[in-house]
């Protein structure tokens, strides 16, 4: 699909992964409107790579559909859907002062696995009402994944379970959409340079990046949003979940 003024929403683009990805759609073009929950900074980051941003919580149907509706106001009808919205945390099962709280592991699957559905499916429901491109596409929906669909460490139960979740969404929703000429695919980025990553010590970031083979260092958002545009641009990518992660597989902790 082309991005040149093309209608695209980002997720979770304030900051980190979703902010590079909406500028780099930005700079080729797209209409993007920025969808985030932390208002003041996705605002801030809209008006840096011009685009527009609509406070969202992708878990609430009410408020998808609220900042669906004004985005398409603004920008026109939405093809592109990059779903990079989504929180961690980490919890054993069964720790120190016992099971982990039921709300803990189910604040983690609403956010990440309930919100992309949400995006999924209030978007591509719109999408289904446009025009064909000259190659027959609708759109396109990316979601965020994780290394930790698969190989998830002591700890992460409940964003690995959220993670997989996505993943499995994947190809039934590919295959779903393929009669209307909407393409679902997803990214599990391993190791990346993000907000939370910032916030560790130095030997902390060191313990990190020597487990990954090739290159020796963590992953910057910009190469997530490079595969994003290649995976938008390329028509016969679909159903796909594809790693980023520098050949890096976790251990158990």
């Amino acid at each position: 699909m082309n991005l040149k003024n093309t209608a695209s929403i980002v997720t979770g683009a304030a900051s980190g992964l979703g902010a590079a990805t909406a500028e780099m759609l930005a700079a080729a073009g797209s209409r993007v409107a920025i969808l985030d929950i932390n208002e003041p900074l996705a605002r801030k980051t809209a008006d840096a790579i011009g685009a527009i941003s609509f406070p969202c919580d992708v878990s609430d149907e009410a408020s998808v559909t609220n900042a669906l509706s004004l985005a398409i106001r603004q920008n026109g009808p939405v093809r592109i859907l990059i779903n990079c919205a989504g929180v961690g945390g980490s919890a054993r099962i069964v720790g120190r002062e016992g099971p982990m709280p039921l709300e803990t592991f189910e604040r983690i699957i609403k956010v990440n696995l309930v919100g992309s559905f949400n995006m999924m499916r209030l978007v591509a429901g719109q999408m289904t009402t446009l025009e064909p491109t000259t190659e027959g596409e609708r759109g396109v929906i990316v979601s965020t994944v994780s290394v930790a669909a698969y190989e998830g460490q002591i700890g992460q139960a409940a964003y690995a379970a959220s993670k997989g979740g996505i993943a499995s969404l994947t190809l039934p929703a590919a295959r779903e959409f393929a009669q209307f000429g909407i393409r679902v695919n997803a990214i599990a980025p391993g190791l990346f340079e993000t907000p939370l990553i910032g916030e560790l010590s130095e030997e902390a970031r060191k313990s990190l990046t020597s487990s990954i083979p090739f290159p020796k260092r963590l992953g910057v958002a910009s190469e997530f949003a490079k595969l994003v545009v290649h995976i938008i641009e390329n028509t016969y990518i679909n159903g796909e979940i594809i790693r980023i992660d520098g050949a890096l597989r976790m251990q158990s902790k």
